[in-house]
């Protein structure tokens, strides 16, 4: 038997389907149709609770006007309020910023994005997706971003009830047939680097950053309490970040934050090369004397690379450095996170297992290791082969 309410306050119920107890249903009127039937809106759960909670959270939402009626909700306005009210909590900044992105590119004001969610469907997308590629010329990698970001808040649709499937789950998407090409400085090139970056600014985080293989954000959020003098390790405990923060009504602020790095596997402890140490002895020598010389003028955040005043530097200008200093030694340019990929490429190159370069890089899976470093076992696979002939010279 329902819980009966009065008109917009929606019921209770047991949902049996076959003489079969399935859960609970809540049911709520949205509306009238142009025959003047009743509209409903149904909210399914395992527990009468849990139905409950669904529709004081719609009822809510309506009270709000966040929510229009189901009549009149676009898909456009369903992914705004599903990211500000449901994911703002749950995504680091930088992620936020990339499913706004999403938002304001192919979804706000697109034609896709003004389709009513009750009436969408799989080809509407499948057509979105197909006219980004081949009218509008956009990147296969962009067109599965896409619905990769879409697909959970039509998860969070289907959940409440405002769609019968998630359609992103029904849509063909065309295969990436690019290859990311790894650009890495070769063993000689390193060498001429090094030697070119004697006395820059920047030489001991780019020594860092050859040495260790972590990323700019994890370097730049690098502390001295990190730093194991006495182990000759140092551990990677937080990524420092610009993000550009948004709220509900488009303002976008920058700043920089300190978070907690990329995954769990990225919490990790390297050890140092011992020239390399001896640098960062050195460098924190003349840090600290730059302190004493400023005193209060000086912002103690015990980062290994900061500015003269002890403030995060800026995060684009090792790139720009690295791009200046290579074009002098009329090396190709790469991108910073290309120090990264020569790290671990010189690991191969010295046998080092694939398990322990995985630990090293912090990959969460073994399998981003080997396949973002195929360059490398090409060569090894030469050795193998080279082996194999040796073995039957008979």
């Amino acid at each position: 038997m329902a819980n009966k309410r009065a008109n917009g306050e929606g019921s209770i119920s047991k949902y049996i389907v076959n003489g079969v107890n399935k859960g609970w249903r809540a049911s709520i009127s949205v509306g009238s149709d142009e025959n003047g039937k009743y509209i409903r809106k149904q909210f399914y759960g395992k527990t009468q609770k849990e139905v409950k909670e669904k529709l004081e959270e719609f009822k809510k939402q309506i009270s709000l006007g966040a929510l229009p009626s189901d009549d009149k909700l676009t898909l456009e306005h369903w992914y705004y309020t599903w990211l500000f009210d449901y994911r703002i909590k749950d995504l680091k900044p930088k992620s936020f910023e990339k499913y706004e992105g999403i938002y304001r590119n192919y979804i706000k004001g697109s034609t896709i994005g003004k389709i009513k969610l009750k009436d969408l469907r799989a080809t509407h997308l499948q057509k979105h997706y197909n006219e980004l590629i081949d009218i509008y010329n956009k990147p296969v990698s962009t067109v599965k971003s896409l619905n990769t970001r879409l697909k959970p808040c039509l998860a969070e649709a289907e959940k409440q009830g405002y769609i019968q499937k998630n359609y992103c789950k029904m849509v063909t998407l065309p295969k990436d047939n690019t290859t990311k090409e790894i650009k890495v400085l070769s063993s000689d090139q390193q060498k001429l680097f090094i030697e070119a970056i004697k006395g820059h600014n920047l030489e001991v985080l780019f020594l860092v950053a050859l040495s260790t293989g972590l990323r700019l954000g994890e370097i730049l959020g690098l502390k001295w309490s990190d730093v194991d003098f006495n182990t000759g390790t140092l551990t990677v405990n937080r990524t420092l970040q610009r993000v550009t923060h948004i709220d509900r009504n488009g303002n976008r602020e920058s700043k920089v934050i300190e978070q907690l790095p990329k995954t769990k596997n990225s919490i990790r402890t390297i050890p140092i090369p011992k020239n390399i140490l001896i640098k960062l002895k050195d460098h924190r020598l003349e840090q600290n004397k730059n302190r004493l010389k400023l005193g209060d003028l000086y912002s103690n955040n015990d980062y290994v690379f900061c500015d003269k005043l002890g403030y995060p530097i800026d995060d684009k200008r090792p790139a720009r450095n690295l791009k200046s200093i290579l074009t002098k030694l009329d090396i190709e340019p790469i991108k910073f996170h290309g120090l990264r990929h020569t790290y671990a490429t010189r690991l191969f190159e010295a046998n080092v297992p694939p398990k322990t370069v995985q630990v090293l890089m912090g990959h969460y899976d073994i399998s981003i290791t080997l396949d973002i470093y195929t360059h490398v076992m090409e060569d090894t696979k030469l050795e193998a082969v080279e082996k194999l002939n040796n073995i039957f010279n008979l």
